[in-house]
């Protein structure tokens, strides 16, 4: 594909993501994400071909003027976009897929000084939340969503959603009408699954203060009865994601201890 053809896809795709978008002109003047990407294709290119210092220096110029770090060794698919692009950095040898989305403040960063592959790659479809973290040379699967501020350092099957830190898979409720675009905004629905458990342990301590003060513990009996009524509906999603316990290592201590005690 040509590079005009490319500018022309990562300006039209922002319409479908962005509903404060008005006019193509309005979005190549001041949309600093577009302007950050459409610099990346030509610095990208540049980078292939061995001019590798004025696609450091066409970088260097695009952060500038957008705040939006990309390494232009970085592969980047079709239809990339980067809402509000604060503070956004992306590794150089990062791979992205077709039709991305990133929020401010997200990392595509490395955990190793040694050269080869050490950052993230990211399938189609992938949207990472605002301030996400994701480190190393892992894979988000295709259709994933990381939710904001969540730091990513182990794969997450596609179709999966990670939040938290470090980043556990979630199994969500349904919520309202999908977006024909395929992308989600609601952040605030996504699960806390260790704040769920919390706040089970929070409830069974007040019970069994209160019964303390009614002159005696309850019985295991009652205590196991009490565990089946406080149920973490937001915990590792064995089920729904195949693979996602695995992938991602075992639950926190207070998630399995409340799981086993069912």
């Amino acid at each position: 594909m040509s590079l005009l053809a490319e500018w022309r896809e990562d300006v039209g795709c922002v319409f479908q993501r962005d509903p404060a978008a008005r006019t193509r002109f309005e979005v190549l003047t001041t949309y600093p994400g577009v302007h950050a990407i459409l610099l990346h294709r030509l610095g990208h290119r540049l980078w292939r071909h061995g001019w590798r210092y004025p696609a450091r220096l066409l970088a260097f110029l695009a952060r500038l003027l957008s705040n939006v770090d990309i390494h232009p060794g970085a592969t980047i698919g079709k239809r990339f976009f980067i809402d509000h692009g604060a503070g956004v950095v992306i590794g150089e040898t990062a791979e992205i897929g077709d039709d991305v989305t990133l929020y401010h403040g997200v990392t595509l960063g490395g955990t190793s000084w040694r050269k080869g592959k050490r950052h993230p790659s990211l399938g189609d479809g992938v949207l990472v939340g605002a301030g996400a973290k994701i480190l190393g040379p892992i894979s988000i699967g295709a259709g994933a969503r990381v939710g904001a501020n969540s730091v990513v350092v182990a794969d997450v099957p596609p179709g999966c959603t990670v939040v938290g830190i470090p980043g556990r898979v979630v199994r969500l409720r349904q919520a309202g009408q999908p977006n024909p675009y395929g992308v989600d905004l609601d952040h605030h629905l996504i699960p806390d699954p260790v704040g769920k458990a919390i706040a089970c342990l929070l409830e069974r301590i007040d019970i069994l203060e209160k019964r303390l003060e009614a002159g005696g513990l309850a019985a295991a009996g009652s205590q196991r009865q009490f565990y089946q009524g406080c149920d973490a509906d937001n915990a590792i999603c064995e089920h729904d994601c195949a693979g996602g316990a695995v992938t991602l290592g075992q639950p926190s201590r207070l998630v399995a201890n409340h799981s086993t005690s069912k």
